[in-house]
């Protein structure tokens, strides 16, 4: 049945006007611009039904009061109306020269509701070109195309998939139960789906087998900047059982806008390739005993890409790895691929006097075993290639084998202030193997397209100014992903302070009384991710733990730390954990939650042993603003606002009302405190 549907469609003449066959797809072509004078000349497009697109556009600029024109009379002439220039100004016009001209229509103007289009002179009242719009001339808009259609036996269904632009569909009220072990989204060419065609990245750009689907609106792009025009079909598609489970056919001619977002490519000149997600690849050589690599990613400014071999010999654990952290450093224009081992779950700190974490190899006592080759940065696409050698150099390092798979991990994150990779916001959740001498047309590298995700709009940050609060409950909890402290610094740790159940609140003390901090941050030195002492510092950052001694004498400490003899700060306040996690099976990846609410609604609480209690009594000889932070880890915590006396402004923001789930965590160490006293 897909191929006589097909077939079908294939056979209808496809419209002539929708768009030339040479160059991307613009929108629907209207005509080119007729020649009188002033060497007007161009190609005019309706993007949609507001907005007209000039193609290689000319004109001499040198008219006396000329501006772009469009009215829905006979022909042009004065009763017509001015469109504003690509700037959105109603300027007279200068000269264009072979150019791309973007014209948003005047408010209540129409493309489908106007006769012609001019470039017109006012004083001589002239049209120097112009170009007539067809009296049933359809402006692209969003089409809606059939629900995908199961095969028999297959529980897959959906509302008819829209396509908002050539290159974004949604697939409404999506329903897959998740049970297959290599299920894609899935595109390509022929009379129907065939394992010739490509992955489309999920919702997030991830490129794994899909997860369960409950009803939700899933909104995708087709990879490498192909469009609707590009594609004869979309699918869910078994790589296993190397058959569509679902698939709708797409029309031959499909008038929608052009695609918001644009194809970016990184060509590589190293022979294989492979696209670990939507917005990264890596592409790699090998020359006798060395292996050159070139990441390839879509990073926000002060991002690191990570990439390596896996810490396991049976699947992809960043636990063990051996990677590159690489970035391109635009304040000194050039770009590194620095060598990191990871030896625990958590930014590197001391732990009883060694580093753990994710650690650089000549912190640890190795040695950097990458030669970076070259690197660029261009708006963000970000290109870092480096040589290393097959084997081990040291024992810090592992083998890239040639003989077999290897697995590798991969991660995009944030630099935090010391340009140290923060917790990473993508990886993979799934093993992922790599056969070096893979055939070269194995590859499946694609064009980059920008545009394709936006960064979500941050949690509101609660503010804790009641001015009978005195006794403070820390514990810790998720960082919250994009919306959270994310979305407040750039780069984020794993975890986070959670003040009286808030996600690392704004606090007002006042001074001269004394305040009660019960802290439960783990009390346990040999932990690298479980053990995060309270301290009150006048620095904006803490993770003091990672400071040489020096440094450490640089940060005036309010609270929470004293020297030792050997000049080393010592934390004060080290309570047993009280920690927050995600309910099983979420995926932190894919936090979703609109609100913090939601958020902690969803989370799980387990809390034991009695916390710490810090008492802090601010005096005249503090700032007005300090921060509260984890003695080990950097950018846990929060602002502290230090007033005279209680102001109802002194709080930027309202505290929102707690959510059941937050109570939880005060509930819990209450009951500790309790127990202890």
């Amino acid at each position: 049945m897909y191929s006589i549907c097909i077939l079908l469609l294939m056979l209808i003449t496809k419209d002539c006007s929708s768009q030339d066959d040479v160059g991307p797809y613009r929108g629907k072509f209207i005509g080119k611009l007729n020649s009188y004078h002033h060497q007007v000349s161009g190609d005019v497009y309706a993007v949609d039904d507001w907005t007209i697109l000039l193609v290689d556009f000319n004109y001499d600029g040198t008219g006396d009061d000329t501006f772009f024109w469009a009215g829905d009379s006979g022909r042009p002439g004065p009763l017509g109306f001015i469109v504003a220039d690509q700037h959105g100004k109603t300027n007279i016009l200068e000269r264009y020269n072979n150019e791309e001209v973007q014209l948003k229509l005047p408010d209540g103007k129409r493309v489908s509701r106007i006769t012609w289009f001019a470039v017109y002179d006012l004083a001589s009242q002239n049209a120097f070109g112009d170009v007539y719009i067809p009296e049933d001339f359809e402006a692209p808009a969003p089409q809606t195309l059939t629900p995908l259609v199961a095969s028999p036996g297959v529980k897959v269904s959906s509302q008819p998939i829209k396509f908002l632009d050539a290159s974004t569909f949604v697939i409404p009220e999506f329903h897959y139960d998740g049970s297959g072990e290599e299920v894609y989204f899935w595109t390509g060419v022929g009379p129907q789906p065939s394992s010739r065609g490509i992955k489309i990245p999920d919702e997030d750009g991830y490129l794994e087998p899909l997860r369960a689907y409950g009803g939700e609106d899933v909104r995708l792009t087709l990879p490498g900047g192909r469009t609707a025009l590009d594609v004869h079909w979309l699918a869910l598609w078994d790589a296993r059982a190397r058959t569509a489970l679902a698939a709708a056919l797409l029309p031959a001619a499909l008038n929608v806008p052009p695609a918001a977002a644009r194809a970016l490519p990184a060509a590589s000149a190293l022979p294989r390739c492979r696209q670990l997600h939507r917005d990264f690849q890596a592409s790699w050589d090998i020359h006798g005993n060395q292996i050159t690599i070139q990441l390839a990613a879509l990073l926000r400014a002060d991002e690191y890409m990570a990439f390596g071999i896996s810490g396991s010999l049976s699947g992809s654990r960043m636990l063990g790895a051996d990677v590159a952290v690489a970035w391109f450093d635009e304040r000194l224009q050039r770009g590194l691929a620095t060598d990191y081992n990871i030896t625990a779950l958590a930014p590197c700190v001391q732990t009883l006097g060694q580093w753990r974490g994710v650690c650089r190899d000549d912190r640890l006592g190795g040695l950097d075993s990458h030669q970076v080759l070259s690197a660029s940065r261009d708006g963000e696409l970000t290109i870092v290639r480096y040589r290393r050698g097959l084997q081990p150099a040291e024992e810090l390092d592992r083998e890239w084998p040639v003989d077999r798979s290897v697995f590798v991990v991969w991660a995009i994150g944030g630099l935090d202030h010391v340009q140290e990779p923060a917790f990473h916001r993508l990886w993979p959740a799934s093993d992922l193997q790599l056969v070096l001498k893979q055939k070269e047309d194995d590859s499946d590298c694609v064009p980059f397209t920008t545009g394709a995700s936006a960064r979500p709009a941050g949690w509101e940050r609660a503010s804790l100014s009641d001015p009978a609060l005195r006794v403070f409950r820390a514990a810790l909890g998720p960082a919250g992903g994009p919306r959270g402290l994310a979305a407040r610094l750039g780069a984020a740790p794993a975890l986070a302070w959670y003040v009286n159940g808030q996600l690392a609140p704004d606090l007002t003390l006042r001074r001269g009384l004394a305040y009660s901090f019960l802290v439960s941050g783990g009390d346990d030195p040999h932990s690298a991710e479980l053990y995060h002492p309270l301290v009150l510092t006048a620095e904006r950052h803490g993770g003091l733990e990672r400071l040489g001694e020096a440094q450490q004498r640089r940060v005036r400490v309010l609270a929470g730390a004293r020297p030792t003899r050997r000049g080393r700060l010592r934390p004060a306040a080290a309570g047993a954990l009280c920690l927050a996690r995600r309910a099983p099976g979420a995926d932190p990846r894919r936090d979703a939650f609109d609100s913090f609410r939601a958020f902690n609604r969803s989370l799980r609480w387990a809390c034991a042993g009695r916390p710490a209690v810090l008492t802090v009594t601010p005096n005249s000889s503090w700032p007005d603003r300090v921060y509260y932070h984890s003695f080990t880890h950097a950018d846990m915590g929060g602002r502290v606002f230090v007033v005279d006396r209680h102001r109802r402004t002194a709080a930027r923001s309202p505290a929102p009302r707690p959510a059941p789930a937050a109570v939880a965590v005060p509930l819990a160490l209450a009951l500790a405190l309790r127990r202890a006293l």
